[in-house]
């Protein structure tokens, strides 16, 4: 393994991403705590305006256009320096908090706030969560550590962080067994197949992978095209850690996505695929070392149905701690051009307090 691998391998494992953490955001499961730097995901000056173009309207000229995002809106840490007042008021207790009562999952005002009109700047079609908190889980958090955060106001029926973050005119959908892991589709673009309501906690079709923790980490949902045939979404987020357990872990989940979700069909199994997320490895790096990123390529590239639509390669921009690409769009249908906050050039970050381990990756996919 060359140096910088090994060490991009090392910042995954100490860091945990995707791994074990506080109780709030993932129950019963792996929540992200690394700390992750930002990707270039753009190949040209051609290619961003375009991708520009695409998200200014959410669709092209002729319509075929699918603005994409995967956002893993994991938060760890404090931002910046200590003091409260750097960052929205978020300072080391309330990072403490986080932690223990938020699984940093994406819970404080400020950052929610962030987020939102970042996506409302983008307009997409389409967004891929992982690492959100899920407001059920308010009644469990004593009142102090509620202050500042989401909890600190919400009631029984009012909208989650995911449905806060894409507003009004959209649908979100989640994970078996993972609220904190969602899709959501604006709804003059499509609905989820087999949901009728704004929220469907278990609206998406998976199965937990045994000895891999509880939940899907792997889901599928099928989108009714307000023009044009179904879309078939799926939402990856990878078991973290290169202990040989997770290595395995990782490894079953991409064949959920190509092989058998767990219901006898592969994940990506409609006529029409997109599959994106958190992939917790780099199949442009690390794949002469990691089974999982080797299982990547066997099902992608030349000869395959399947191709990266994000970039791989010792040169694609890095993702996670400045070394790996971990947030990756897939399709056997729809190429694009994409690009990531706070990373490519005119594109700032969601927030200047970087709160976030991961930075969104916006896509224009056209056919």
């Amino acid at each position: 393994m060359r140096a910088v691998a090994l060490a991009a391998v090392l910042v995954l494992a100490v860091a945990g991403c995707g791994g074990g953490g506080g109780g709030g955001a993932d129950a019963g499961a792996e929540t992200e705590t690394g700390a992750e730097a930002e990707t270039d995901a753009e190949t040209g000056a051609e290619a961003e305006t375009e991708a520009e173009t695409g998200a200014e309207t959410g669709t092209d000229a002729e319509g075929d256009a699918v603005v994409v995002v995967t956002f893993n809106t994991g938060t760890a840490g404090v931002p910046g320096g200590t003091e409260p007042g750097d960052n929205f008021g978020y300072g080391p207790v309330q990072a403490g908090w986080s932690d223990t009562w938020y699984g940093n999952g994406l819970a404080w005002t400020a950052f929610v706030d962030a987020a939102a009109a970042f996506l409302a700047d983008v307009r997409p079609d389409i967004v891929a969560f992982q690492e959100i908190f899920y407001s059920g889980r308010c009644p469990e958090i004593p009142a102090e550590a509620r202050v500042g955060f989401v909890c600190e106001t919400w009631q029984p029926g009012d909208p989650t962080v995911a449905q806060l973050l894409v507003g009004a005119g959209w649908q979100v959908a989640c994970h078996p067994g993972k609220p904190d892991k969602c899709l959501a589709v604006r709804r003059a673009f499509g609905h989820f197949r087999g949901c009728d309501a704004d929220l469907c906690l278990e609206g998406l079709a998976g199965s937990t992978v045994p000895g891999c923790g509880s939940g899907a980490r792997v889901a599928r949902g099928v989108i009714e095209r307000s023009a044009g045939p179904p879309l078939t979404v799926v939402n990856f987020h990878g078991t973290s850690g290169f202990d040989p357990e997770s290595l395995a872990c990782r490894v079953a989940q991409v064949e959920q996505v190509f092989v058998d979700l767990g219901d006898g069909a592969p994940g990506a199994n409609g006529d029409a695929n997109i599959i994106l997320g958190d992939l917790n490895t780099d199949p442009g790096r690390l794949a002469s070392d990691d089974p999982s990123a080797a299982r990547w390529l066997d099902f992608t590239g030349p000869g395959s149905a399947f191709h990266f639509v994000t970039e791989l390669g010792e040169d694609a921009p890095a993702t996670y701690g400045g070394l790996l690409s971990i947030d990756h769009v897939l399709s056997d249908t729809f190429d694009g051009a994409c690009w990531s906050a706070g990373t490519t050039e005119g594109h700032p970050p969601v927030t200047e307090a970087r709160i976030f381990d991961h930075q969104p990756t916006v896509c224009v996919l056209r056919r």
